[in-house]
């Protein structure tokens, strides 16, 4: 006897027109374009995953330049001065600390500068 694979196939379809709903036109509704459409929007899910990471750093050292710069500072000697002065805090958190406390901020440069031997 021939096999359809009837309720497999009606499940496959299920899962993939779940993921594709909201999808404009027939991308959400005809099934080789939904699957054309689903494997490129997995391609730049899982690429943008590893983008992001990259984008979100240099924002964060974009914030603390600025930051450190007012200060009268670079973000080179300022990052040397970190591990100078045994501060073990990541950029994220620093970035953090410069936009929404500053005077924690303050007193964290205070402590590269004096492990830099800069004048205050």
């Amino acid at each position: 006897m021939r096999t359809t694979k009837g309720s497999a196939r009606n499940r496959a379809k299920n899962r993939l027109f779940k993921k594709v709903k909201g999808y404009r036109g027939g991308r959400g509704r005809l099934l080789r374009t939904a699957k054309e459409t689903l494997v490129r929007a997995e391609a730049s899910a899982y690429r943008d995953r590893r983008t992001k990471k990259r984008e979100f750093r240099k924002l964060w050292i974009i914030r603390i330049n600025a930051a450190v710069r007012q200060r009268g500072l670079r973000y080179s000697e300022f990052i040397c001065g970190l591990g100078k002065a045994e501060i073990q805090l990541d950029r994220k958190s620093l970035a953090e600390m410069a936009v929404h406390d500053p005077t924690a901020f303050d007193m964290v440069v205070e402590r590269v500068k004096d492990a830099l031997g800069t004048a205050a």
